[in-house]
């Protein structure tokens, strides 16, 4: 049998450097902080696509949590509008 490693969380088990791990957890993060913002108001996506600056289909992306379509840069320039960041 072989050794098992241990990871801290799910995104450095599927992160090749612990740098892109942080990476994968920081987008993680903003996307659910983005999604829960929108949520708790009750907008539509577009509506909610319109305030953060993007079209309703990306916003429809983040809310689905498809962090392969966003950089954290990305990411940090949708969370701002809400105060986010």
């Amino acid at each position: 049998m072989s050794d098992a490693e241990e990871y801290k969380s799910t995104w450095d088990a599927l992160a090749d450097t612990p740098e892109e791990g942080a990476n994968l957890r920081f987008r993680s993060e903003l996307m659910n902080e983005v999604s829960s913002f929108v949520q708790d108001r009750h907008w539509t996506q577009s509506e909610a696509a319109a305030r953060c600056g993007i079209t309703q289909p990306r916003m429809n992306d983040l809310l689905r949590g498809r962090i392969s379509k966003f950089s954290l840069d990305a990411l940090v320039n949708i969370a701002a509008p809400l105060g986010l960041t």
